[in-house]
């Protein structure tokens, strides 16, 4: 498994003042829903690091949710335990551990500087959902239809188009219906 199912190669090349890893794919929120690579590394293989690294990402998480406004700009104590704990677990000698386990910290050691952003930034959650939830409807459209198909063959961008003045106006508490009658104006 690669960071590839955690980011785009292409996000992490985008120009940006940070980029922030999808927090959720590596531990996900519930006890019960973690992430399967480091659940396996703890069930199947015996893996203390797993489990070290699921409690840095929980407690980091759990601090994202009691940050205030003023933490981003003097970060407390905490912000600076967790990047020293993270640390700490990237550099464990890793060269008894399984092969999996070797490739997936060699992957969190590369984008190491994309793992804690959220932590730094207010507006920058610890996962993509929001991204995901947005591709969703096009996802079920094309496997549902099939194609995106029209006399002209511009089918999939007029889809999208729509689509994406549907779900800004949504994530804006706008009335959708106003927003495509000022579209179809336009």
């Amino acid at each position: 498994m690669s960071l590839s199912k955690y980011c785009n190669a292409s996000q992490l090349k985008t120009p940006a003042k940070a980029h922030q890893l999808c927090i959720v794919h590596l531990w996900l929120l519930s006890e019960v829903e973690i992430q399967r690579e480091l659940l396996n590394f703890e069930e199947n293989l015996g893996c203390q690091w797993s489990v070290k690294m699921r409690k840095l990402l929980k407690d980091a998480m759990e601090l994202k949710r009691n940050m205030t406004c003023e933490d981003y700009l003097n970060p407390p104590k905490q912000v600076t335990d967790i990047r020293d704990r993270l640390d700490e677990l990237l550099e464990v000698d890793y060269s008894k551990f399984h092969k999996k386990e070797k490739a997936f910290i060699k992957r969190l050691i590369k984008y190491r500087d994309c793992i804690l952003t959220f932590l730094a930034y207010d507006f920058v959650p610890p996962h993509n959902n929001g991204s995901e939830s947005a591709i969703r409807n096009i996802k079920v459209k094309t496997k549902v239809s099939g194609q995106f198909r029209n006399a002209k063959g511009k089918g999939a961008g007029q889809y999208a188009k729509i689509r994406s003045v549907v779900d800004t106006s949504i994530k804006n508490g706008q009335d959708v219906y106003t927003a495509l009658l000022n579209l179809a104006k336009s």
